[in-house]
């Protein structure tokens, strides 16, 4: 038996029952939910209880908990800015970009979990990917190039946040500063590292670093290797055969000397 693709953005929103309850308020109060105590917590019944109103008000504009969930995730994605790139350089609107991905999932780390498994089909997600894209159209990149270098540039930001976030989780609830938790954590990451001593020494160099600094300076580094790396590729593809490195042109003239 086939299954078709069911999303909250594949039908007309309903007309509030009551004027005082929107789905915009649904959203906003789901939102407070989540970023206040987590996935976990929220429920249709605690979002009616939030809201001042039944159940089946909260059911009237969203069948389930997945389309609230869809809804709540299209708000978020209206928080990754990304500047007009015809006002900038590409790569000052792909760094701004990456950055504000990286402070809204600070402000909403529930997000991680739905972001590539929830359907991304809302107005703010595909106005967000019409610039992404646009961005890296203006940069040279052409056909499915421009959707490949904005894939590789999220998931990159993905792929560094994740561990912060949960580095974030555990130091709150250790109820500790990032420092504290770092100083702790120190004598069991040299007792592991103990046949190891160029880690050994590594992690003591580590204990005079802050450690949010130090993460900073992680996320840019590699951020600048990712916008390199895609600006070598544009390069590489702009100059002409004869003069890219390891050409055939090159490799016969090596060959007949």
């Amino acid at each position: 038996m086939k299954q078709h693709f069911s999303s909250v953005w594949t039908r007309e929103p309903r007309t509030a029952k009551s004027p005082t309850l929107s789905r915009a308020q649904i959203v906003r109060a789901a939102l407070e939910l989540l970023d206040a105590e987590g996935l976990d917590a929220l429920s249709m019944r605690r979002l009616g209880a939030k809201l001042g109103s039944g159940t089946t008000s909260v059911y009237w504009h969203v069948a389930n908990k997945n389309e609230l969930l869809e809804l709540v995730l299209d708000e978020v994605y209206g928080e990754f800015t990304i500047m007009d790139v015809r006002e900038t350089t590409w790569r000052n609107a792909a760094s701004s970009f990456a950055y504000g991905i990286r402070e809204a999932l600070f402000r909403h780390p529930w997000v991680m979990s739905f972001i590539g498994t929830t359907p991304a089909i809302g107005p703010n997600a595909m106005r967000m990917m019409s610039r992404l894209v646009a961005t890296f159209d203006h940069a040279g990149f052409r056909g499915p190039d421009q959707d490949y270098a904005a894939s590789t540039l999220m998931a990159y930001v993905m792929g560094v946040t994740a561990p912060e976030l949960s580095w974030r989780t555990l130091r709150d609830e250790a109820g500790l500063d990032s420092n504290e938790l770092n100083a702790a954590i120190q004598p069991a990451l040299e007792k592991a590292a103990a046949d190891y001593p160029e880690l050994t020494a590594r992690y003591r160099e580590y204990r005079c670093m802050d450690v949010d600094t130090a993460r900073a300076l992680n996320f840019e580094f590699g951020l600048t290797c990712i916008l390199d790396g895609l600006e070598a590729r544009l390069n590489r593809a702009a100059s002409p055969p004869s003069s890219r490195v390891g050409s055939p042109a090159e490799d016969d003239s090596a060959a007949s000397r």
